[in-house]
């Protein structure tokens, strides 16, 4: 098996490669790796790479059709202050699908990409009690 192994990677079917490398690079923080667009490209953060496959992809070329569709998988990045990730998104017109949600292990909220696909925004318990606590 050949290919890059220090990236643990991640395909989202899109229908527009340009406008999603955009959104992931100018509002989440990832920098663009490979770009064949319109087909696709790659946007790369941490230990993450992104796959972003546009209709004439081989990637979105094998997905069956009653698969096509984005589904309720998702990404997970965690954040060191929510409300201000947030905050930051809303100003920029970026949709969310859900409200924040808190729970044991942290506080959480859905954005969605320009092709529908889910993005978690993830503030831990631990951050979240720092965050707050005074100095």
């Amino acid at each position: 098996m050949t290919g890059n192994h220090e990236y643990a990677s991640v395909r989202y079917l899109v229908d527009d490669v340009a406008a999603a490398v955009d959104f992931y690079t100018t509002h989440l923080d990832f920098r663009l790796g490979a770009d064949a667009a319109p087909a696709f490209a790659e946007v790369l953060r941490g230990p993450l790479r992104l796959l972003l496959s546009g209709p004439a992809s081989s990637g979105a070329r094998a997905t069956p059709e009653d698969a096509a569709d984005p589904g309720r998988n998702r990404i997970h990045l965690v954040v060191d202050d929510l409300a201000a990730e947030v905050e930051r998104h809303r100003a920029a017109g970026l949709p969310f699908r859900s409200e924040v949600v808190a729970g044991p292990g942290g506080r959480q909220i859905l954005l969605a990409d320009p092709a529908g696909n889910l993005i978690e925004l993830f503030q831990p318990a631990g951050q979240a009690r720092a965050a707050t606590a005074a100095p």
